[in-house]
């Protein structure tokens, strides 16, 4: 009876972000930058967290992988959020978030839905 009520006891919801393999290619020199004209919030396949990312934060190219082009940002600490909490940096396809690059990982987060991202070019 113990048993049962210790287990039952430590139960909680498990969120997984779905996670895909991602082959990370660096840019050499200095990426594209641009400064995102309004807040975004990102939802994730596999959990019901969103990202948030502020209006003004400027964003600079770093990479790229299958799904897009790797952005990263000085203004603001990017995650994206389950049972754990990963490092990310935004990707882009066209001018949508597509998902998250989590370079701790090596993966790639996909975006529930594509969000279009209203910015100006640097």
């Amino acid at each position: 009876m113990l048993c049962l009520l210790f287990l039952t006891g430590c139960a909680f919801d498990v969120l997984h972000e779905k996670q895909l393999s991602a082959s990370f290619a660096p840019i050499s020199g200095q990426g594209r930058t641009w400064t995102l004209n309004e807040d975004l919030d990102v939802s994730f396949e596999g959990t019901t967290y969103k990202t948030h990312l502020k209006k003004g934060t400027r964003w600079q190219e770093v990479g790229h992988i299958a799904q897009g082009d790797v952005y990263v940002t000085k203004d603001q600490i990017v995650t994206v959020e389950g049972s754990n909490i990963h490092e990310a940096q935004v990707v882009l396809s066209g001018e949508s978030v597509v998902g998250c690059f989590l370079p701790v990982e090596g993966t790639f987060a996909p975006a529930r839905k594509p969000v279009a991202v209203h910015f100006a070019q640097n």
